[in-house]
């Protein structure tokens, strides 16, 4: 546990630094990829100045499968690039986050089918760990990931009962990553970042561009927290603010249609054991045209099934996008046919994790295949106004360096890292994070950990704390005892613990929004 004083790592809710200093850039958006482009200035000894209008990782971020792929399906249509580039993103999460990542076993059933039959996978495997040879290179022992094979339809039924054995020729099986929380991942990202000189400000919405002769000057910015306007100075602004990064950029210069296509990406959390208990199932929906591959997967001892992708309609609710019911119902019947066995149905549904990625065209539910970064001045706008739209969250540190490679291009500068920015120890195992453990095994350390996370984490709210910086899946009576040991260090009286426990309880994170 930490002490009475803040970590070196600690993220600090400077307001009053943010008006006084003067920063290299700042960047718009705490999602995984605003965050990788804090670290990343950082390490490399610029002054980033980081403001999230929400919570840090609340939007798509939050919504993640939690797998970090290392490119095997890039494979099948020979992109190369691709391929590298997250083997070596999966390398660099395995090896930099060790407490947090874990390998994860993936099984695929051959049936005889087009590509996935177990003459083609033999060769696909072989190919994908003669181009992976270097994955566990500087890993530590218990994340290593060992080779993939083609196994026998006897040893996939023993490993994934559920499986449909009609026609069944064997299977497929591969290791990738699995973050044991994505949410701290990135806390631990930006805990780096500030580390080496970054400034993070969570629940601070940037509201307009300072541009002087032509030339980015700042943003003026607003505490959302208590209203408060503030300016804050830097000579470049990178816009990574997701899904509403083409607001921004028409907010700040103007519209960029090709940055951000939305489209409806989203998981499901059934409160059922999984069909492998210590596996993935890479599984289709055998005889459905619409279908594609699902992961099926263990989460704490229930299922965590994604991912689903359709057109986005434009609907929101309590600020996310909302999952139509017709949507959720086609996975459902995608995930029946997968898995005969396992009647998936809405009264399984925990939580239904939603958010928008970037199409490859208005309307579609296609992903884009390249992320898009664009120099506004490139465009007729301010020198010194970037934006960047992402696609995965393993890749994100890869496409955060290529954008800070771009921008000091343009400036005449270069990238190297510099000595002593290697990541601080990290001091809490995920287990001192286990909110439902720890209440009923130890309330006194419970509420240690929350001080220090209130402290040194920035948390301001009871979602901020469950949601984003702990394991916290509690049911109501557990979730109102968690918010009274909350309000004490806070000073929250009876009536903004009431409130606090609406805004969890009735936000988009909230349980299961299809519990209509």
């Amino acid at each position: 546990m930490t002490g009475a004083g803040s970590s070196p790592a600690a993220i600090t809710r400077d307001l009053d630094r943010a008006a006084r200093d003067r920063f290299d850039l700042i960047v718009v958006g705490g999602g995984i990829y605003g965050a990788c482009v804090a670290l990343e200035a950082a390490r490399r000894g610029l002054r980033p100045a980081l403001v999230e209008r929400g919570d840090f990782g609340g939007g798509t971020s939050w919504n993640s499968l939690r797998i970090v792929h290392g490119g095997l399906r890039y494979l099948q249509g020979l992109d190369l690039p691709r391929f590298r580039e997250s083997v070596r993103e999966r390398r660099w999460f395995c090896s930099t986050f060790p407490e947090l990542v874990r390998p994860l076993r993936c099984l695929m059933p051959l049936y005889g089918e087009g590509l996935k039959r177990p003459l083609v996978f033999r060769v696909a495997l072989a190919l994908n760990d003669a181009l992976s040879a270097d994955r566990n290179r500087g890993v530590a022992p218990a994340v290593r990931l060992p080779r993939g094979r083609v196994i026998s339809s006897a040893e996939i039924v023993e490993a994934f009962p559920g499986v449909d054995r009609r026609g069944l020729r064997g299977g497929a099986s591969w290791h990738d990553g699995v973050m044991l929380s994505t949410e701290r991942v990135l806390i631990e990202i930006l805990r780096w970042a500030c580390a080496c000189g970054a400034l993070a400000l969570n629940h601070v919405e940037a509201t307009a561009l300072h541009v002087e002769a032509g030339e980015v000057r700042g943003v003026t910015a607003v505490d959302r927290e208590s209203g408060g306007e503030l300016a804050i100075s830097a000579p470049v602004v990178i816009n990574c603010a997701g899904p509403w990064s083409r607001a921004l950029a028409g907010r700040f210069d103007r519209d960029l249609p090709r940055l951000f296509h939305p489209s409806l990406a989203f998981n499901v959390l059934f409160d059922r054991p999984p069909p492998a208990a210590d596996a993935a199932v890479a599984v289709d929906p055998r005889g459905a045209p619409d279908g594609r591959t699902y992961f099926v997967q263990p989460w704490k001892g229930r299922t965590l099934a994604g991912t689903f992708h359709a057109p986005w309609n434009g609907a929101v609710r309590d600020g996310s996008p909302d999952v139509p019911d017709e949507e959720l119902d086609r996975f459902l019947g995608h995930l029946r046919l997968a898995l005969p066995d396992s009647r998936y149905e809405r009264h399984d549904v925990l939580r239904v994790y939603a958010g928008l990625l970037p199409a490859a065209a208005p309307g579609e539910a296609e992903l884009t295949r390249r992320p898009v970064i664009r120099d506004h001045a490139a465009h007729g706008g301010p020198r010194g106004l970037w934006s960047l739209a992402g696609i995965k969250y393993t890749t994100a540190r890869d496409v955060a360096l290529r954008c800070l490679r771009a921008v000091l291009r343009s400036r005449g500068a270069g990238l190297a890292v510099r000595s002593g920015s290697e990541r601080p120890a990290a001091d809490r195992p995920p287990e001192l994070l286990d909110a439902a453990r720890l209440l009923e095994t130890d309330p006194a350390d419970l509420r240690r950990t929350l001080e220090a996370l209130l402290r040194e984490e920035a948390a301001l709210h009871l979602d901020d704390l469950l949601l984003r910086r702990m394991d916290g899946v509690l049911d109501e009576p557990s979730r109102r005892r968690f918010a009274a040991l909350v309000a004490g260090p806070l000073g929250w009286s009876e009536s903004r613990a009431d409130e606090e426990l609406r805004r969890l309880d009735q936000g988009p994170r909230a349980a299961a929004p299809v519990a209509r």
